[in-house]
């Protein structure tokens, strides 16, 4: 029954993936290209085109991740009983536009060369999805490339952003994240600068969706505080279920369903765990758990999926994208009827994004 199912991702990082294995390549024999790295399909990783395909793969939100300028090995980091791992230091905002302006290159090549759809509406979501484009959103995650006067917000919206996470964990500008901490509160430190309420008050008015993943406690209650928009976690799990600072705890759930707003079931195997460990060998039953104590704490329009695929280390069972048809199985398999099933996959995320971005 779910074999024809679409899947709209809240979040992957593919466009870094393949800035850095385009990079690479460029410097061994300065012949490939990202874009046809991602059109052609590639070993590892965990999307490209023929994978989406196969694995039903409709389109996300595409992430444009400033990486720290010193690589954290996370995933090794995070197999502890317990961690608590220092943050990267502030990104310099050089260094964060530079990343951040070759990954919309990345994006936008892949449009011109056909392999995808970058969409400003719900209604552009619906009409690639109709034609079997990938439908891509544009996504900052960390907002470190903006600066405080909010000049380049205009342009990147101008260009196509339509949905933003003012931080990843290391703190900001504009505000401060909660770190990779496991057994953890995500009440870790203050919330937003009077810039990050800037930013959220521009992004009301832009139409830009605000997403509250990797945001801390008052930060997040800043955003509720001062949005007229639905709040929004991409990629996170339960606190309740796995500890960990990064999962939201029960106030968090309850505030983003007052706001008629969803969360995306992240796949990573630390966040997903009770344990906090990353390790692939983790079953579906973790994850379907998960969407059940969504589906309790916001309802059947408040769920949807967030992967973050090519951005964490994911359970082998799924593997890559190829095998999200396993995931709705399980959710078949538990129970869940087809309509229940459509709207995890997708059409909660069509529904909040009309309701944000238009």
């Amino acid at each position: 029954m779910t074999d024809k199912i679409p899947v709209f991702d809240g979040h992957n990082d593919v466009l870094l993936r393949l800035l850095n294995a385009g990079s690479a390549k460029a410097e061994t024999s300065g012949s490939a290209k990202a874009e046809t790295l991602f059109i052609e399909g590639r070993a590892g990783g965990h999307i490209d085109l023929p994978r989406a395909r196969e694995g039903g793969f409709a389109g996300g939100m595409f992430a444009m991740f400033p990486p720290p300028v010193k690589n954290v090995d996370l995933d090794a980091s995070m197999k502890a009983k317990s961690y608590d791992m220092p943050l990267p230091p502030e990104l310099d905002r050089s260094d964060a536009l530079s990343s951040t302006l070759a990954m919309a290159s990345i994006l936008f090549r892949l449009e011109r060369a056909g392999a995808l759809s970058v969409c400003r509406s719900a209604g552009e979501i619906r009409d690639a999805m109709a034609r079997g484009s990938l439908a891509a959103v544009f996504h900052i995650e960390g907002v470190e490339a903006i600066d405080t006067d909010l000049v380049l917000l205009d342009v990147l919206h101008a260009a196509g952003l339509r949905s933003l996470g003012i931080v990843w964990s290391r703190p900001n500008a504009f505000g401060h994240g909660v770190p990779f901490r496991f057994p953890a509160s995500p009440d870790t430190g203050p919330g937003l600068t009077e810039a990050g309420k800037a930013l959220v008050r521009a992004c009301n008015r832009l139409k830009i969706l605000i997403d509250l993943s990797h945001l801390n406690e008052k930060g997040f209650r800043d955003v509720a505080a001062i949005s007229d928009a639905p709040l929004v976690a991409t990629h996170s799990n339960v606190h309740a279920i796995c500890e960990h600072a990064r999962n939201l705890t029960a106030w968090q759930l309850g505030a983003i369903r007052e706001s008629r707003g969803m969360v995306g079931l992240n796949f990573a195997t630390g966040f997903l765990r009770p344990d906090g460990r990353m390790d692939a060998n983790t079953d579906l039953d973790i994850m379907v758990r998960h969407v059940d104590a969504m589906l309790e704490a916001l309802g059947e329009d408040g769920v949807g999926l967030g992967s973050d695929f090519d951005g964490a280390l994911i359970p082998s069972v799924i593997g890559d994208v190829a095998g999200l048809p396993r995931l709705l199985q399980a959710f078949a398999a538990r129970g869940y009827g087809r309509e229940l099933i459509e709207k995890i996959a997708w059409r909660n995320w069509l529904s909040v994004l009309e309701r944000t971005i238009g």
